[in-house]
């Protein structure tokens, strides 16, 4: 059986002392970007006319902000010494560590925990819009006699 220091020689054998990425790739934020916008999309699964859709363009726009604040905080404080210096490729700060107040993690460990949360929620929220339109489109429909326009006369006989 092995040790809990054999199952992390990977982490065991890296320097400690090699420098570490404290942002995130372009990439990544991309990945959350399209997360974000699969969840308001999946939300509009819900769409039934009304005062719902009014609704549901009240919540696009809260997750839409919510997405874009943090963005544009990014832009902002991000301190580039080189403006036009081109990123790291994704390979390397994805094998590079990746900076926390907690302590350093590998790049693509740091990747799947930020976007795990949102990924989650966007998938369950499909999950949830289309059992909502199966269960619409699946319910007993009225008879056709509701859908008379009054010309039928009925027989009372």
């Amino acid at each position: 059986m092995d040790s809990p220091d054999d199952r992390n020689c990977e982490t065991k054998n890296r320097p400690k002392n090699r420098p570490a990425n404290d942002g995130l790739h372009p990439r990544v934020y991309g990945l959350l970007i399209g997360l974000v916008l699969w969840l308001v999309l999946s939300v509009w699964l819900f769409a039934a006319g009304g005062t719902i859709d009014y609704l549901l363009v009240i919540v696009s726009g809260f997750i839409l902000i919510a997405l874009a604040l943090p963005l544009i905080l990014a832009r902002v404080g991000s301190d580039d010494g080189a403006a036009g210096a081109k990123p790291a490729s994704f390979r390397d700060w994805a094998d590079a560590d990746f900076d926390t107040w907690q302590g350093k993690l590998r790049g693509k460990d740091a990747a799947v925990l930020i976007a795990l949360p949102i990924a989650a929620v966007s998938i369950g929220m499909t999950l949830f819009g289309i059992a909502y339109v199966v269960a619409e489109h699946s319910r007993p429909q009225p008879p056709p006699a509701a859908y008379s326009s009054g010309s039928v006369v009925k027989n009372n006989g």
